[in-house]
């Protein structure tokens, strides 16, 4: 049975220029093997959530394909293995539609992310009589 997929795979960025391209054509070539490739887009550098072996970047590449049910696994499998591949993960798509979103997201603006923090009002203590005569009501 042909299913659909997503891969998403990180490539270490420190290696050379021509080795990240090996890494991604090598990858491909098994995905081509294995399966039907629908698209293919390649995000190249870009930050990382957490630094992995103290490395912040890495070389993003995203590819839709057709495969059978197996392979997904047998892609993990490689990702795993192959030390030149920082994370790999593959999602089934319900739909052979590929979405019209597939470009590298956009960077964050340090200024719009500081703005609403600044704007934001400060949190405004209790009154102090209102604590007060539930404290008497207590006493009595």
């Amino acid at each position: 049975m042909v299913n659909n997929y997503e891969v998403l795979f990180i490539v270490n960025p420190t290696l050379a220029e021509d080795e990240i391209k090996a890494t991604v054509e090598k990858f491909l070539g098994l995905i081509r093997e294995n399966g039907e490739i629908q698209e293919v887009n390649e995000w190249g550098k870009r930050r990382l959530a957490y630094p992995i072996d103290d490395i912040p970047e890495g070389y993003y590449v995203l590819v839709y394909f057709a495969a059978d049910a197996a392979f997904p696994a047998e892609l993990d499998r490689r990702f795993n293995i192959d030390d030149a591949i920082f994370r790999g993960m593959t999602i089934r798509r319900e739909s052979a539609k590929i979405p019209d979103v597939v470009a590298a997201p956009e960077e964050e603006k340090t200024e719009e992310a500081e703005a609403p923090a600044a704007e934001a009002p400060a949190a405004e203590p209790a009154p102090a009589e209102e604590a007060a005569p539930a404290a008497e009501e207590k006493a009595e």
